[in-house]
């Protein structure tokens, strides 16, 4: 079968099947070109890191290095940022922030080297700012210095109002860095109710932020933010991400979610990682980061837009039409907002996909190509997968001390009547159980014929 001739069932199948030959649903790397691939295997067997969770930390860090440097265009009118929302779940020690730490480390040292020059240059504007106006215009200095700014790419701990000033001031765009990730959602109702998850369900759209300052009388408005998120969180407190009305205002159907099956403690052993290979991801980001970002007259940055080509977008578009018919056969609605923003991030991927190829000499990014649509499939696919894992662990979270004796004590595969008899058993009626068994079909339970399902 030609490449270009699969129909849209076929391109998902085809992901499905592919994905399912991986070991435990491991992360695609080969959606990476091969030196990225090599610096992902080598961490795995040198260091002991996850795949998945060096995978995915190297993702979001060339979607950082990408930032509102680039834009994907899928229509006239309709662009996407490469902006991701991403946890690595897992026990404690299971070596979540160590991957993180290698895939960022690029931007920790530029955020070093740009505080050190800034402050110098804070000193210097401190030591203009205490001379009067005459010792200065006597100096040949500017008679109203102008305050430096600091370049940087990473943030923690911070308010919406404190990131939108350094948004403001670094407009390539910002990632919010969380080793602990609760501690992100955690604070969002600390000042004003709702208000900070408000502002992350709207920056995740690109959509224009606009801060008032209480000390001044000027506004910060930002007319297309970048802030990625990424950092770790337990499997235990994953219940709380869907506390309040985040269970239904999409907000976790934002985030993408990096659990693999299993991880055991890693073996410490003597195998070092090639030093060339870090060398080599220090000169991809730094590739990523150089690039040239021209302002209009506004001092506005604009972005490259790189559209889709015909062979690629005919691909996007039938993998689509394919997610959309899942969606409406679909019954439980946590999946379908899953699915629906699968749609988004699709495309986001296409872009960080295309841009990683080019820094390697893999292709050029004049548009999008059929390549870089084809391992987006796949990259889409391994993310389906983890949000279902994720729903279902919620699911059996959120369950009372009764479901969830019931829902331990069925078999494996089980038919409604065998079903009943053992809710029946436990006090519960057989319309109860029945609603039970509905309303987690997708997470907890899987229909595989009529009247008969699976765990």
């Amino acid at each position: 079968m030609e490449t270009s001739k699969l129909t849209a069932e076929g391109i998902i199948g085809e992901a499905v099947r592919i994905g399912a030959k991986m070991s435990g649903g491991e992360f695609p790397i080969e959606i990476f070109p091969i030196r990225i691939q090599r610096i992902i295997s080598s961490l795995h067997d040198c260091q002991g890191y996850p795949v998945d969770y060096v995978a995915a930390a190297i993702l979001a860090a060339i979607a950082v290095g990408i930032g509102n440097s680039h834009l994907v265009q899928v229509k006239r009118n309709w662009l996407e940022s490469p902006i991701l929302y991403m946890a690595l779940i897992g026990r404690p020690g299971a070596n979540k922030s160590h991957p993180l730490s290698f895939a960022f480390q690029p931007f920790i040292e530029h955020d070093y080297c740009q505080n050190q020059e800034y402050q110098k240059l804070y000193a210097e504007y401190e030591r203009t700012m205490s001379m009067s106006k005459k010792e200065r215009l006597e100096a040949g200095l500017d008679e109203f210095p102008q305050a430096p700014v600091r370049s940087r790419f990473l943030v923690s701990d911070i308010t919406p109002e404190g990131l939108s000033l350094i948004h403001a001031q670094n407009p390539r765009g910002l990632c919010l860095w969380s080793d602990e990730l609760s501690a992100w959602f955690k604070n969002f109702n600390r000042y004003n109710n709702g208000s900070e998850e408000q502002f992350w369900l709207s920056v995740f759209n690109a959509k224009p932020t606009i801060s008032d300052r209480k000390s001044t009388q000027s506004s910060i408005f930002i007319r297309r933010p970048y802030i990625s998120v990424i950092g770790t969180i337990q499997k235990k407190i994953l219940g709380e991400l869907v506390k309040g009305e985040r269970s239904s205002n999409g907000f976790i159907d934002r985030i993408l979610f990096v659990m693999p099956e299993s991880v055991l403690k890693s073996r410490w052993n003597d195998r070092e990682t090639p030093e060339e290979l870090e060398i080599q991801w220090q000169q991809i980001i730094d590739k990523l980061i150089a690039q040239d970002c021209p302002h209009d007259e506004n001092n506005e940055l604009q972005p490259q837009c790189l559209p889709f080509d015909e062979e690629a977008k005919q691909r996007l578009y039938g993998w689509q039409h394919e997610n959309a018919r899942l969606c409406d056969m679909e019954t439980n609605d946590a999946l379908v907002g899953i699915y629906c923003k699968l749609e988004i991030y699709i495309i986001r991927f296409c872009l960080i996909i295309q841009l990683a190829r080019w820094t390697c000499g893999e292709c050029d990014k004049t548009t999008i190509d059929l390549e870089s649509v084809n391992r987006a499939i796949l990259l889409t696919e391994y993310f389906r997968t983890t949000a279902v894992k994720v729903q279902t662990a919620v699911s059996q979270e959120q369950l009372s001390e009764l479901h969830r004796n019931i829902y331990l004590n069925l078999p494996q595969r089980f038919t409604t009547a065998e079903g009943i008899g053992i809710a029946e058993s436990y006090g519960m009626k057989e319309h109860a159980f029945k609603m039970f068994l509905k309303r987690h079909i997708g997470t907890l339970f899987r229909k595989e014929n009529h009247g008969e399902y699976s765990k």
